[in-house]
C-alpha cells in the first residue's frame, strides 16, 4: 500500500506556489503519488549501483581539480544526498563534475583549499537566490551554440590535464594556462613512463569494449577500475622495474598523528572554511575587502555554470525517465547544498548527467536513489579506504579521458560545425575557442553577447516595411491623389526602427498624407519611438497629415505615453486602413470632414466608441 495518500490538492488548485512549495519538491511530489516498499527496492538498487560507480569519478575529479581524493568523496556524499533531498528532479544525481574542472582548478592554484571551499559557498548562495527568485525558466534563454561550445571546450582541457597521469609526465611546475601546459608536456617529454601509458590504455580498453562486447547492466568503470588496481599490484610485485604512481603513493593525510596513504577512513567532518589553507598555506582574512573581490568572479562562475548543468541534466533526465522537474526547486537544493558542503570539506557540485543517466538506467524512481548514493558512498569510505590506496592514477586519468571524449560529442559537434547557419557556427567556435584557451566565464559571456547581436539582427530582418498600392498588401487599386500607404510588419524596436523609418525619405514632393498601416506592430521600443516622432516631424514640416491607422492597443498605448497623440491636420489615429484612406483622401483633396461624434478623448491608450464601435484608435485628424 502506498505510505501517501494519493488525494491531495494539487498547487494550482490551492492557488499560486509559495517559496514553501520549493524545498523538496521532487520528493513531495513523489510521495504524494504513492510510494512503498516496491519503490523503495527499486531506488535501492539504483542508489547503490550509482554510488559505486560514482566512488572512483568522485575521486578522479578532486584530483584534477588538485584537491586530495577524499574531498571528491565528501562532495557526493553531503551535496549528493542535500541536492537530492531538497531539489526539483525526481532522478539527478549530484556531486563532483567534469564541467567545474576548468573553473575549481585555477581557483585552488591562486586561493588555496580555502579559497575553493569559500568559492564554492559564495556560489552556493548565488544558486540558492537564483531559486527563491524564480529564475529557473532563464535557462531557456541560454542559446544551443553557447553551451555546445563550452561543454566542448571544457572536455578538450579534461582530456589535456590528464595527458600528464596517462603517460606519468614529471613536471617541474603546474601551468595555468592551456598553451603554457602544453608547452610543459613537450617539455617533460622525455620523462615518459611506459608503465603508466599501459595501465591508462588497458583501463581505457575495458571502459570502452566492456559494454559492447560483454554487457551494459555492469557499469564498466565497475570492471575496469578493479581490475587496473588488481594488475598494477600484480605488475609491481612480480615484474622488476614496474613503478606507477597510486593514490597511495601521491596522497596522504595525518590522522592523529599517523599519516594514511590514500584517503582517510574517516566520514566528512565539520571545519570552517576560511580557517583551511589559503594562498600559502595561511587562512583568508575575510576582513579584507580584496578577498572577496577576488573570490567573487570564481563564484558567479561556480553558480552560472551550476546552474546550467544542473538544469540541462534535470532536462535530460525528464526526457529519460518521462518526469517533470521544477527548475527552481532544483536550483535552491543545489544552492543549499554548495552552501553546506564547504563546511564538511566538499568542493562544488551540481548535477551530473552521466550519473543521473545510470541511476534512470537501473530504475530509479524519486530523489530516494540519489541519497542511497551519498550513503552507499560514505559506506564505502568507511569499509573500503585502505583499498583506494591501490588505485593507479592513470587508470583514473583514463576513466576521466572518457568522460571527456563522452562531453564532447564530437560527432554532434562536426554535425553542428557541418549545417548549422554560418552565424551559430561562429557562436559555437568562439565559445569552443575562448573556453580551451581563457576559461568559461570569458567564452559563455562572449558567446552570449554574440549570439544576443545574432539574434537581434534576425529579428530586425523579419520586419518589412515599405509602401503598398491599397488597403491590404495583396490588394491593388487606385489610391486617393496625394495618398501613399506605409506598411510596417514587425516589432519596430531598435534592430529595424531606423531603417523602417529611414525609408519614408523617399516620399515624392506631390504627397499629401501618409497612411500608416501598423496593425502587425505587436510592440514598440524606445528607439523606435524617436524613429516614429522623428518621421512624423519631417512629415509635419512638409505639411503632409500622417494617419496611423488600425494601431494594436499595447503599441497604442505605448506611443501614448511618449506624447504621440492626435494633432488636428497633422497627425490622426484611425480604427482601420480603408479609414485611413478615406480620411487621408479627404485631407488630400481639401473636402471638409465627414461628422462624426466624438466621445472619450485619446490619453494613455484608453478604448473610444468611434461610429458606435469600440475600437483601439481614436478621432478624425481635424476635428
Amino acid at each position: 500500500m502506498p505510505l501517501v495518500p494519493q488525494n491531495r490538492r494539487s498547487a494550482s488548485a490551492s492557488g499560486p506556489p509559495s517559496l514553501l512549495t520549493l524545498p523538496a519538491a521532487a520528493l513531495r511530489a513523489r510521495l504524494r503519488e504513492g510510494y512503498g516498499f516496491r519503490e523503495f527496492q527499486k531506488d535501492l538498487l539504483a542508489g547503490v549501483v550509482v554510488g559505486i560507480v560514482a566512488l572512483p569519478l568522485a575521486m578522479a575529479l578532486a584530483i584534477a581539480v588538485g584537491v586530495p581524493p577524499q574531498y571528491g568523496l565528501y562532495t557526493a556524499v553531503v551535496a549528493g544526498f542535500l541536492a537530492a533531498l531538497l531539489g526539483g528532479s525526481r532522478t539527478q544525481v549530484t556531486g563532483p563534475t567534469a564541467a567545474f574542472i576548468v573553473i575549481l582548478a585555477p581557483i585552488y592554484a591562486k586561493f588555496g583549499m580555502a579559497g575553493l571551499l569559500m568559492s564554492g559557498l559564495l556560489g552556493g548562495v548565488i544558486l540558492f537566490i537564483m531559486g527563491i527568485a524564480r529564475m529557473g525558466k532563464f535557462i531557456e534563454f541560454v542559446p544551443y551554440p553557447v553551451t555546445t561550445g563550452f561543454t566542448a571546450g571544457i572536455a578538450t582541457v579534461i582530456a589535456t590535464l590528464q595527458v600528464k597521469d596517462v603517460f606519468g609526465l614529471a613536471l617541474p611546475f603546474a601551468p595555468e594556462h592551456y598553451h603554457e601546459r602544453l608547452h610543459a608536456y613537450w617539455l617533460a617529454r622525455g620523462t615518459v613512463s611506459w608503465w603508466e601509458f599501459g595501465i591508462a590504455a588497458v583501463t581505457l580498453a575495458i571502459l570502452v569494449l566492456f559494454p559492447k562486447f560483454v554487457t551494459r547492466r555492469l557499469p564498466a568503470p565497475l570492471v575496469a577500475i578493479p581490475f587496473a588496481a588488481v594488475l598494477a599490484w600484480f605488475l609491481k610485485r612480480h615484474v622488476p622495474g614496474f613503478d606507477v604512481a597510486t593514490v597511495g603513493s601521491r596522497f596522504s593525510t595525518v590522522v592523529d598523528g599517523v599519516v594514511v596513504h590514500g584517503i582517510p577512513r574517516l566520514p566528512p567532518m565539520p571545519l570552517w572554511p576560511p580557517l583551511t589553507p589559503g594562498p600559502g598555506g595561511a587562512p583568508l582574512d575575510l576582513s579584507d575587502f580584496t578577498v572577496w573581490r577576488q573570490m567573487l568572479p570564481g563564484a558567479f562562475a561556480v553558480a552560472m555554470l551550476g546552474a546550467i548543468e544542473s538544469l540541462l541534466s534535470a532536462v535530460v533526465a525528464d526526457g529519460m525517465a518521462q518526469t517533470k522537474h521544477d527548475p527552481d526547486a532544483e536550483l535552491l537544493g543545489q544552492g543549499v547544498a554548495n552552501i553546506v558542503c564547504p563546511f564538511f570539506g566538499g568542493i562544488p557540485a551540481t548535477g551530473a548527467i552521466a550519473r543521473t543517466a545510470t541511476n534512470i538506467r537501473f530504475g530509479a524512481l524519486s530523489p530516494v536513489a540519489a541519497m542511497v548514493h551519498a550513503v552507499t558512498i560514505l559506506a564505502a569510505i568507511l569499509a573500503l579506504a585502505p583499498l583506494v590506496a591501490y588505485l593507479p592514477m592513470a587508470a583514473l586519468a583514463g576513466l576521466l579521458l572518457l568522460v571527456a571524449w563522452n562531453m564532447a560529442e564530437v560527432k554532434h559537434f562536426v554535425h553542428i560545425v557541418r549545417t548549422a547557419p554560418r552565424a551559430d557556427v561562429a557562436v559555437l567556435l568562439a565559445c569552443f575557442s575562448l573556453t580551451v584557451v581563457f576559461d568559461m566565464v570569458v567564452s559563455v559571456t562572449v558567446g552570449f553577447i554574440l549570439a544576443a547581436i545574432l539574434f537581434m539582427k534576425r529579428m530586425a530582418e523579419l520586419t518589412q516595411y515599405g509602401f503598398i498600392q491599397g488597403a491590404e498588401p495583396a490588394q491593388t487599386g487606385v489610391l486617393p491623389p496625394g495618398v501613399l500607404v506605409y506598411s510596417i510588419n514587425g516589432p519596430l524596436f531598435f534592430g529595424a526602427a531606423e531603417r523602417a523609418m529611414g525609408a519614408l525619405g523617399d516620399i515624392a514632393d506631390g504627397a499629401k498624407a501618409v497612411v500608416f498601416r501598423l496593425k502587425n506592430v505587436p510592440a514598440i521600443d524606445a528607439t523606435g519611438l524617436v524613429a516614429m516622432e522623428s518621421a512624423l516631424g519631417r512629415l509635419k514640416k512638409r505639411g503632409i497629415l500622417a494617419v496611423l491607422a488600425a494601431v494594436p492597443r499595447a503599441t497604442a498605448a505605448t506611443m501614448l505615453r511618449a506624447g504621440i497623440r492626435r494633432e488636428p491636420g497633422k497627425v490622426a489615429y484611425v480604427a482601420s486602413v480603408e479609414e485611413g484612406i478615406r480620411i487621408a483622401g479627404d485631407f488630400a483633396s481639401g473636402l471638409a470632414p465627414i461628422p462624426r461624434e466624438s466621445v472619450d478623448k485619446v490619453a494613455h491608450g484608453q478604448t473610444q466608441i468611434l461610429h458606435g464601435r469600440e475600437t483601439d484608435i481614436y478621432d478624425d485628424p481635424r476635428r
